[in-house]
């Protein structure tokens, strides 16, 4: 199905008096990619799945009030973004034990997960992921799994372009220098 662009579903949402069809529209549209940005934050498809519906939630709470300064696309990622990072922090307070063995977490939950047919290789990536600080994470998932534009990433993290490219290069090279040590 070809989406309308952003501008016309959102001026379709104000003017048509059928906001719940367009917000249906923009969720079909973003809703794929906006679950695996999650899922590759959170591991877990349950709680992705969660995220995401916290994530439109505050979406449709947020639309009347949006005002364009950013694109649509890039205004959900920030949302899906400080939801993930809500759930993480929350998981993380209830479950200290995840600090401890975050290779073991992520084991376990991509093998628990009947979606999941990784190999070795994948797993490795994502274990290295997980030992960056939180914010190269960030830069490197938006980067790399969702080939985000620097531009676009400097509003969805509120960072600057300069800085986001040093994170991601500190962050390739620690999961490249991860991966190899590891064999």
């Amino acid at each position: 199905m070809a989406f309308p662009d952003d501008k016309e579903l959102l001026t379709s949402y104000r003017e048509s008096g059928r906001p719940e069809y367009y917000f249906g529209i923009i969720l079909e549209k973003y809703q794929q990619k906006l679950y695996w940005y999650i899922r590759r934050m959170v591991i877990n498809h349950e709680d992705a799945d969660d995220v995401l519906q916290n994530t439109f939630v505050k979406v449709w709470r947020g639309l009347p009030a949006f005002r364009e300064g950013s694109g649509l696309f890039t205004w959900m990622y920030r949302i899906a973004t400080n939801e993930a990072l809500t759930f993480l922090k929350s998981r993380q307070k209830r479950r200290k034990r995840e600090m401890d063995d975050p290779e073991g977490r992520i084991v376990e939950g991509l093998h628990s997960d009947p979606e999941f047919s990784g190999d070795e290789l994948y797993q490795k990536l994502l274990i290295a992921i997980e030992q960056l600080p939180t914010k190269q994470q960030q830069v490197f998932r938006l980067r790399y799994f969702e080939e985000m534009p620097y531009e676009d990433m400097s509003t969805v993290l509120n960072t600057s372009v300069g800085a986001l490219k040093a994170s991601y290069h500190h962050a390739a090279k620690k999961i490249q220098s991860a991966i190899l040590d590891g064999d």
